[in-house]
């Protein structure tokens, strides 16, 4: 059996040819386009493909499946996948590493959502990048006025459209600017970032929006008190199909809300979560169960019942319920069904 395992690259990928029978190999450098891809298979012709999980496996995948060929995407995160105790490690021993753990079968694959999917999640994160980008112009904006000692209001009062105006007030062309009036000039561009940044995000919310409208997926998530269209959007988006998970273990794992566990003999010691899977997908859940507290009386009631009122368990108290709103959000999604508060407890179990 002939195995083509690739260490992708992003612009230059190794590629190893290994024969099971033979243990032959044979090594490949070549540039991450989709024609080398082409060429690189077409001489080959392997009879299975490795590669492993980054930013352009979702196109490489696809390049191979269309192509005919049968393609695996490891996990590189995985156990087996650790380098230890080494005295080198290159692109061509990834890519034989790859060979050798697909003939072994200890390669962990990694579910490859399809390319609409995708660019649907690609989407989703790119809104959370544009609002940490708007929160990151406000700051600054911030900060230039507090170093000239000048108050703005606080909040979200700053940036209504009348308080907008006020403080282009103090802006300037940079190219007008003199030595003492530099802040000015630093003032306009931040505030034409801003602008710019507003526009780009809304014109994202807006197609975001029209997806929403469209998809059951999303308005059954809706029905959840205390969950909005955007904290569902991220759920569909990263769940994608809900029976690739068999239980809610494997789905509170996928989003990193399980403890670490540390085992030897009688002792048996949980750590802190493992934080491990998508961070967007982490932060969007844990946002949403503080704010459950106050529209949704069973995320109140068992935060409550962990926290037992102590402080010091407030955060253990809030992760353990953005897990079950994990869960409960994936039964939701596997069972077509809509919120219904008598069934909520069983379903996040």
């Amino acid at each position: 059996m002939k195995i083509l395992g690739i260490d992708l690259g992003k612009y230059t990928s190794a590629a190893c040819l290994f024969d099971t029978q033979s243990n032959d190999t044979l090594f490949f450098s070549f540039k991450s386009f989709a024609s080398e891809f082409k060429a690189l298979l077409s001489q080959t012709q392997p009879e299975q493909v490795v590669i492993e999980a980054c930013t352009i496996s979702g196109w490489v995948y696809d390049l191979c499946q269309a192509e005919g060929f049968n393609t695996i995407v490891a996990n590189p995160t995985h156990e087996a996948w650790h380098w230890k105790h080494v005295k080198r490690k290159t692109d061509k021993d990834d890519a034989l590493k790859l060979t050798k753990l697909a003939a072994l079968g200890q390669i962990s694959p990694v579910y490859m959502p399809s390319a609409e999917s995708r660019q649907y999640r690609q989407l989703v994160k790119y809104r959370k990048r544009l609002v940490s980008h708007a929160t990151r112009a406000q700051n600054t904006i911030r900060a230039v006025f507090n170093q000239q000692g000048i108050s703005i209001p606080a909040g979200e009062k700053a940036w209504t459209i009348s308080r907008i105006e006020q403080l282009k007030k103090y802006s300037q062309n940079m190219d007008e600017c003199s030595l003492l009036s530099l802040w000015q000039g630093q003032l306009d561009l931040e505030l034409k970032r801003l602008d710019a940044l507003w526009e780009q995000l809304h014109a994202v919310d807006k197609k975001l929006t029209e997806i929403a409208k469209q998809d059951n997926r999303v308005q059954l998530l809706e029905s959840i008190p205390g969950v909005g269209r955007k904290t569902a959007e991220v759920v569909v988006a990263f769940i994608d199909d809900p029976k690739r998970f068999k239980n809610a273990r494997q789905i509170g794992a996928y989003a990193g809300l399980v403890p670490r566990q540390h085992q030897s003999g009688e002792m048996n010691r949980m750590g802190k979560i493992t934080q491990r899977g998508p961070r967007i997908l982490r932060a969007t859940l844990v946002e949403a169960a503080w704010i459950m507290q106050r529209y949704n009386p069973w995320a109140a009631a068992l935060y409550q019942r962990l926290c037992g009122g102590q402080k010091t368990r407030r955060k253990q108290a809030i992760i353990a319920v953005a897990r079950k709103l994990l869960i409960l959000c994936w039964t939701l999604l596997k069972k077509q069904e809509k919120w219904d508060s008598k069934q909520a407890g069983p379903m996040a179990a």
